[in-house]
């Protein structure tokens, strides 16, 4: 009996120093960690909030209570999360306390609950359980110091992602449209303005990986106005470089294909968090969700402006398509991750709820 006791306690222990750590694990990867790293505690929450969101939406008459619905979802969840590792550290040293001689679990949890949130009412008359104590304490402060230095740092990155958001509202409108801007772009003759765009966008793709992917609420912060996104702008972007390199007879402009490149490997990696499948190396015969019929009408829309437009329409359907098909993919399944407002050729792909 002695020795079934002991394999017993030594089992809870276990138990108890593995929740524990994990859980340290997923608020160092979450908080800390300079790089993506995918934690299955911090998805798991994130997921299950986001269930119950999308439950709710289905009730919303419009887009835009909808819209305000979810812009509560990426709080809720940070608040969320450090109530979920509060709770997993509270049970893990509850057991740990409990497998090294507490006789009484709910006593166990009692002085788990006052170590960890530091009130001091209740602890243990072992020396060996106070110094546990000690530690559990430590836990709690630590997570309450990533908590409030964490929040500054995420609300600087989004208001850096914001910036460049709302200034293509003058360049793209509302929603933004890729055809807008290029015809906006050649109404007051700014074609040539295009490149210093397209590097404000590339460096702009390059802050929004590093932020998105090891602040990975960010995603889910919705702009001030209902009607912007910020994948939808990027969509708006990657769209005007590609069409601008496809279908504009004008010399080549390397700035353009360089922001695709950026663009797509960015959204690329923020769609690796969430184990989002698409083609590693597409073809560029593959097939994207623009029909032949959109990319004509744009092109007339573009003509009639007297954009200068290339000849060969077969080849310039060619060439963007061969562009587009290596962010299609990864660009429609963000958008409707985010629930994203309408835009043209990126949330409106198969989202017929989405009003203009």
């Amino acid at each position: 009996m002695i020795i079934i006791e002991l394999l017993i306690r030594g089992a809870l222990l276990t138990l108890g120093v593995v929740i524990v750590w994990r859980t340290m694990l997923s608020a160092v990867r979450t908080f800390v960690l300079p790089r993506s790293a995918p934690d299955s505690i911090a998805l798991f929450v994130f997921r299950m909030i986001l269930r119950v969101f999308r439950w709710r939406t289905k009730h919303g008459s419009s887009y835009e209570q909808r819209d305000a619905l979810m812009a509560m979802y990426a709080p809720t969840s940070l608040i969320a999360l450090p109530l979920v590792w509060f709770a997993l550290v509270l049970c893990g040293y509850a057991i740990i306390y409990w497998a090294l001689g507490e006789s009484r679990i709910d006593e166990a949890i009692m002085i788990s609950g006052h170590s960890l949130l530091t009130l001091g009412f209740r602890s243990s008359a072992m020396l060996g359980l106070a110094l546990i104590e000690f530690t559990e304490a430590s836990f709690g402060l630590i997570l309450i110091g990533l908590m409030i230095s964490y929040l500054p740092t995420m609300y600087g990155a989004f208001s850096r992602r914001e910036t460049l958001v709302t200034l293509l509202d003058i360049r793209a409108g509302t929603p933004p449209s890729a055809v807008e801007l290029l015809q906006r772009a050649h109404r007051i003759r700014g074609l040539d303005t295009l490149e210093e765009l397209f590097r404000e966008w590339e460096v702009w793709f390059a802050e929004v990986q590093e932020s998105h992917t090891s602040l990975t609420p960010l995603i889910f912060f919705r702009s001030a106005l209902p009607q912007h996104s910020w994948i939808t702008a990027a969509g708006a972007i990657l769209d005007s470089a590609g069409l601008y390199s496809s279908v504009l007879d004008r010399p080549p402009l390397p700035q353009a294909q360089l922001c695709i490149r950026g663009g797509y490997l960015c959204l690329r990696h923020i769609a690796d968090y969430f184990q989002m499948p698409y083609p590693k190396n597409p073809s560029p015969t593959d097939a994207i969700t623009i029909t032949r019929e959109e990319f004509d009408e744009a092109v007339a829309t573009l003509r009639a402006s007297g954009v200068p437009l290339k000849s060969d329409l077969d080849q310039a359907w060619r060439d963007y398509s061969g562009w587009r098909v290596n962010y299609d993919a990864v660009l429609i399944q963000l958008a409707e991750l985010t629930q994203a407002p309408y835009a043209p050729w990126s949330s409106d792909r198969g989202l017929p709820q989405r009003t203009v």
